[in-house]
C-alpha cells in the first residue's frame, strides 16, 4: 500500500472519543494508524526471522513438580475467548459449542480448573478475555457455576472485557461508517489488546495485590491448553518472564505463526500477515521453521507490570494488518483494514523471553468442522482430570498414533448445521483411523466405523448415504 501524505488521525479519534473509549486506548490506535497511514504493512522479512535455535524441550524438564505445586497458587489462568463461530455458521462464541459428553468448551474448562482447586487446594482463578460480541453470553454461561467464585479466588472478576477499535476503509484510510449495521463499524484489537486492557482495566494492579505472580495465557478453544504442573514449575523455577509453549509443525500448521530468532538472538512471533508475499513459501517450509506457536503463554506478573509502567501501558507490539471484508457474512462488501496484534508478539518484548517445545497434546484447537468432528470422536475421551486427549490405546498397535486427519469438502460440510445434518448420530468411530478425506455429500448412518486411511468422493450433488453399522476401511 501506497502512502497516502494527506491522511488524517483526526476522523479516528472523534468517532473513538463519541464512542467514550479511553484516551489511551486512542493514543496506542493512533500509533499503528500512522503506521498505515506511512505505507506500513506489518511485514517481517526472512533475513529479520530467522529459524530459531537452543529450545528447550518439555520432554526432559522433570523433577519441578515440587516447584510447580508452590507457584500454583500463585497463578491466575486466562482464557482468551473474544473469537465468535462465524466460519462455521454460528453465532456466538465458540467456546459455547459442544464438544465432548454434551459437554462444552466452556464446561469442559471450569470444570479441570475446579477439579485441580480441589485436588491442589489451590485458589486458582479463571478468567475469561471476552470482546463485546462474547462477553454476555459466556457471563450467562458462567453464572452455572457459582462455585467459580466461591473461594479467595472470586476476588477477582469471572471475565473482563477488550477494547473495540474502528474499521478502516482500504480505499480512504477513513473510519468506517455502515449504516446497515452499526456495529459492523468496529472490531476488536487482537487478543495482543490483553496487555493494554490489563492495565486500564486495573485488573493486573489487583491480580499482584492479591498475590498473584504468574499468568497462563491460552485460547478457548483449545482444550489441549491445560494447567501442567511441570511446566509451570519449570517457568518458576528458572525465573523467567514470558515463555511461549511451541510444538513442531505439520503441513496442516503452514499458515500459522512460527517461533523465529531476530539477528541480535531475541525469540520473535512471525504469523503469516506479517511475511512478504514474496516469501510465503519459506514462510511455509515447515523444516526451515520447524517450530509452530500454541499461543499457551506464561508471564511473570510483575515483570509485565513494570514493562507497562515503564511503556504508559503500551508494549507497541509489531502491528497486523488485516484485510477483510466490512461485513464478514458478505464477501463482496467493500473492503476494510482491521488493526490488530496478537498476544505471542510479546516475546519479543521482553528480556530474556524464553520458548520451550511441548508435545502435540497440548495444541488441539477448533477453527473449523473438520476440527469438531475429530474432537467429537472417540478418537478423544474426557478424562478423570476433566482434560481432552487423545484416547489412551491410539498409538498402541493395532491403533494409529497421533490424532486422525480429517478433511472435509466446505461445500458440504463448513458449517455447523452441515455437519448435524450430514452427521445425523454424531461423528464415526475414528478411534482406528489414520485420516478420513471426504469430497461433496454423504450421509453417514449410526455406528459406522472409520479404519486406516479412507478417501470418499461423491462427484453429484445428491448425497450418498453410509448404512448403519458400516465399517469404511483402506
Amino acid at each position: 500500500m501506497g502512502r497516502i501524505p494527506t491522511v488524517s488521525f483526526a476522523p479516528v479519534r472523534q468517532k473513538m472519543k463519541q464512542a467514550g473509549l479511553d484516551d489511551l486506548l486512542i493514543r496506542s490506535f493512533e500509533h499503528y494508524y500512522a503506521q498505515l497511514g506511512a505505507g506500513a504493512t506489518g511485514y517481517i522479512p526472512g533475513a529479520s526471522a530467522r529459524p530459531p535455535s537452543d529450545i528447550a524441550d518439555s520432554s526432559t524438564v522433570t523433577g519441578l513438580h515440587d516447584e510447580g505445586l508452590d507457584a500454583l497458587g500463585r497463578l491466575v489462568v486466562v482464557k482468551l475467548n473474544g473469537g465468535l463461530g462465524a466460519t462455521m455458521g454460528l453465532h456466538g462464541p465458540r467456546s459455547l459449542l459442544m464438544v465432548k459428553n454434551g459437554l462444552r468448551f466452556l464446561d469442559i474448562i471450569v470444570r479441570h480448573v475446579l477439579h485441580l482447586r480441589r485436588k491442589m487446594t489451590a485458589r486458582l482463578p479463571l478468567i475469561f478475555m471476552n470482546s463485546y460480541s462474547t462477553q454476555e453470553a459466556t457471563r450467562q454461561a458462567l453464572d452455572a457455576y457459582p462455585q467459580l467464585a466461591a473461594c479467595d479466588a472470586g476476588a477477582l472478576p469471572l471475565t473482563f472485557l477488550q477494547n473495540k477499535v474502528p474499521k478502516i476503509w482500504q480505499e480512504t484510510l477513513q473510519p468506517v461508517e455502515w449504516h446497515q449495521d452499526p456495529a459492523k463499524e468496529w472490531c476488536p484489537p487482537g487478543h495482543g489488546d490483553i496487555y493494554l486492557t490489563l492495565h486500564m482495566s486495573s485488573l493486573l494492579r489487583k491480580m499482584l495485590s492479591l498475590g498473584y505472580e504468574y499468568m497462563f495465557v491460552s485460547n478457548a478453544d483449545n482444550l489441549g491448553a491445560t494447567v501442567d504442573i511441570e511446566i509451570l514449575g519449570y517457568f518458576a523455577a528458572r525465573n523467567l518472564p514470558f515463555m511461549m509453549e511451541v510444538t513442531e509443525r505439520t503441513a496442516a500448521d503452514r499458515k500459522g505463526g512460527h517461533l523465529a530468532q531476530s539477528p541480535d538472538g531475541r525469540l520473535l512471533l512471525r504469523e503469516i500477515a506479517q511475511c512478504p508475499p514474496e516469501e510465503v513459501e519459506q514462510f511455509q517450509d515447515i523444516d526451515r521453521y520447524r517450530l509452530f506457536n500454541t499461543n499457551n503463554l506464561w508471564i511473570h506478573l510483575p515483570t509485565l507490570r513494570k514493562l507497562l509502567q515503564e511503556r504508559d501501558g503500551f508494549l507497541d507490539l509489531p502491528m497486523i494488518v488485516n484485510s477483510k471484508p466490512v461485513d464478514p457474512a458478505r464477501p463482496d462488501s467493500p473492503p476494510v483494514f482491521q488493526l490488530e496484534t496478537a498476544v505471542g508478539l510479546a516475546i519479543s518484548a521482553f528480556d530474556g523471553a524464553h520458548a520451550i517445545q511441548v508435545s502435540r497434546d497440548r495444541f488441539m484447537p477448533v477453527k473449523r468442522c473438520n476440527d469438531l468432528l475429530a474432537l467429537r470422536s472417540d478418537a478423544f475421551a474426557l478424562s478423570q482430570l476433566q482434560c481432552v486427549g487423545l484416547d489412551p490405546r491410539r498409538g498402541c498397535d493395532p491403533f494409529p498414533g497421533g490424532a486422525p486427519l480429517v478433511e472435509l469438502d466446505d461445500r458440504f460440510y463448513q458449517f455447523i448445521d452441515q455437519i448435524e445434518e450430514r452427521f445425523p448420530h454424531g461423528p464415526p468411530s475414528l478411534l482406528r483411523c489414520r485420516s478420513l478425506s471426504i469430497t461433496g455429500p454423504y450421509t453417514f448412518g449410526d455406528s459406522v466405523t472409520v479404519e486406516g486411511d479412507v478417501t470418499l468422493s461423491n462427484s453429484t450433488d445428491t448425497p450418498i448415504v453410509i448404512p448403519d453399522g458400516a465399517t469404511l476401511s483402506g
